[in-house]
């Protein structure tokens, strides 16, 4: 029988909506239950496309004897992370801070009153490697809480001090120098792998803010190291499984350090900024294979994640037919039966063996150059590469009648604003009408159906807006509707994406603080209001707000805009300087800060001319 998650909007939740688990969705509801039966609250947090969601789902969530402690025990309510990036962020600093890193699916205890005091990530079924069963956990907090009920209030008030930074008024700062920006973005070489680009070990993640910031050093300075260190990363990435070769976009990360063995799900922000950093180094580079990937991103997006209403969806699952991955990979076999004569080309390029990469499978992935593999078969480069594009039509109609990874088909403000912004700013570049229309589309969508009063919504579905827009949201639409009003000239554009800049100050920004926060001044009081200046995996709305700030300072005099990015710009500049890959974006800003804007690139009937 359905639970409460039947109705819910969002997919995530309503996945869960079979399990046999008393399952609520955050609200007054769950805490007057737990408030009046004196339980506390089991929070499980995750997203549609997560991978060890739907493991911990099968393993626990589905599972008769664990479920009926959780529903004896605890108050159980579930969270899309994607709705509530503000219950996502608070509730992982506590997480962070109890076990030093997070993760989904996120686990977390809390009091009646919301206030954490015990959490985790993944918990299995038994004993496994270290980590206690998820029924063990149950058991012993169930238990803490019961006899233990001073000591356990007394570890989640000193938890919750972890929060205090956050809320407190910033220190002045001093601003960046042009050469302290110019130090602090050659730091970023510490941490840089010279040898499969990108940053950092296994796993790896593309980072395309660091690399866009990258390139702006290169543009200003003509550092040529750091154009190498952008293009190398891009180029590996572009060969590698991480990128899907046949239906194009970008998986979310690489399971190792060399960008073959991805997690599959895809991610509608990664591939926004992607998109974008592929935009802007096409026009640094003029390399035809960069804007031939990025067309394919593209077009993914408007093949496989587009609303008939004009939204983009959020995310592909990793998933289908139960196995990760299991849509994008091929056995040898396949190849053969399906390529015919091509089949030693495509195997050669895409490195197939009979072994596999992946489970006994193949991820295609540019194995080696086809340059060299025509050379080795005796074929000239252009007879190579319309055999290799045939073979990438072959397949990918081959693959299309396979079970497909689940579609979150959630529509999400911040999302959306960075692909239009990315889309918006590819159709300028490459003079493509397609894109336009596709830009264009989309920004009607959010200004009509999600944008009401001055302010946005944050998720739609089904023709119906729903929470309230946090910063990232006013933020990121508010830079993508700048980003129509260059592409079309269009003066509507300017006024939206004002009407949203005058939100952020007016809903979120604290003067007294001197900060933007993430949640609106009216938004529902948690335990505490969340303020997080770091650049993730999408750039913070902090970094966001000060950028459409400083942008609305320059194309519209506005002198109070100005003096807002600059005095948060400030109070950041030191956690910059120590921590550069942590702001990524913010970087970006700082750039545009301290030069001002750049130069425009040439542009002409056939596009924009390579700077």
């Amino acid at each position: 029988m359905p639970n409460r998650l039947a109705s819910a909007a969002s997919p995530y939740l309503q996945q869960h909506a079979e399990n046999p688990v008393d399952w609520y969705e955050w609200g007054p509801e769950a805490l007057a239950r737990a408030a009046a039966e004196d339980r506390p609250i089991l929070l499980s947090i995750g997203y549609a496309a997560c991978h060890w969601c739907h493991v911990m789902a099968h393993e626990s969530f589905e599972d008769d004897v664990t479920t009926r402690m959780m529903n004896d025990l605890f108050v159980n309510v579930k969270v899309d992370r994607e709705e509530r990036p503000d219950l996502d962020a608070i509730y992982m600093q506590a997480v962070q801070a109890i076990t030093g890193h997070g993760g989904w699916p996120m686990t977390m205890f809390l009091t009646p009153e919301g206030v954490p005091f015990y959490g985790g990530t993944y918990y299995p079924p038994e004993d496994r490697h270290g980590m206690p069963s998820f029924r063990r956990v149950l058991v012993s907090v169930s238990e803490a809480w019961r006899t233990r009920r001073d000591e356990v209030l007394a570890g989640a008030a000193s938890l919750t001090k972890i929060y205090a930074a956050a809320e407190g008024p910033t220190s002045a700062g001093a601003a960046l120098t042009a050469d302290e920006l110019a130090d602090t973005v050659r730091a970023m070489r510490n941490w840089y792998d010279v040898a499969q680009g990108g940053f950092g070990r296994a796993p790896k993640f593309p980072q395309p803010q660091l690399l866009d910031a990258l390139l702006r050093h290169w543009r200003r300075t003509g550092d040529a190291d750091a154009l190498t260190m952008v293009r190398h990363t891009v180029r590996r990435m572009h060969d590698g499984g991480i990128h899907d070769q046949l239906g194009g976009g970008f998986h979310r990360y690489a399971v190792d350090a060399v960008w073959l063995v991805p997690h599959f799900e895809k991610m509608l922000y990664d591939n926004a900024l992607l998109a974008r950093l592929g935009v802007h180094l096409w026009q640094a580079s003029g390399d035809d294979a960069v804007k031939t990937v990025t067309d394919r991103t593209f077009d993914w997006v408007r093949r496989e994640m587009t609303d008939p209403a004009g939204g983009w969806y959020a995310s592909l699952d990793a998933d289908s037919e139960g196995h990760e991955g299991r849509f994008y990979i091929w056995s040898l076999t396949e190849l053969e039966h399906l390529l015919g004569d091509d089949a030693a080309l495509a195997i050669a390029h895409w490195g197939v063996t009979a072994e596999g990469n992946f489970e006994g499978a193949n991820i295609l992935h540019a194995a080696r150059p086809l340059a060299e593999v025509a050379a080795t078969l005796g074929l000239d480069a252009e007879d190579a590469a319309a055999r290799l594009e045939r073979c990438r039509r072959v397949l990918f109609e081959a693959r299309a009648p396979r079970e497909r990874p689940g579609r979150d088909e959630k529509v999400l403000a911040a999302w959306n604003g960075l692909m239009l912004r990315a889309m918006a700013e590819g159709a300028f570049a490459f003079a493509d009408d397609g894109l336009r229309d596709a830009a264009l589309a989309n920004g009607r969508f959010l200004r009509d159906q999600m944008m009401v009063d001055g302010r946005i919504y944050r998720s739609w579905r089904d023709g119906r807006a729903m929470i309230p827009g946090f910063l990232e949201d006013h933020a990121a639409v508010g830079l993508g509707f700048l980003a129509l009003h260059e592409l079309t000239g269009d003066g509507a554009w300017f006024d939206a994406a004002r009407q949203l800049a005058d939100a952020t100050v007016q809903w979120f920004w604290d003067a007294e603080v001197g900060a933007f926060f993430d949640t609106a001044h009216d938004a529902e009081r948690l335990v505490t209001r969340p303020r997080d200046v770091t650049d993730n995996a999408m750039p913070s709305g902090t970094s966001l707000a000060i950028e459409l700030q400083l942008l609305m300072a320059e194309r519209a005099g506005d002198a109070g805009a100005r003096a807002r990015a600059t005095q948060a710009l400030a109070t950041l500049c030191e956690p910059m300087r120590r921590s550069p890959l942590a702001f990524g974006h913010l970087l970006g800003v700082a750039d545009r800060a301290v030069y001002g804007p750049p130069p425009p690139p040439i542009c002409g009937p056939d596009g924009c001319a390579p700077f």
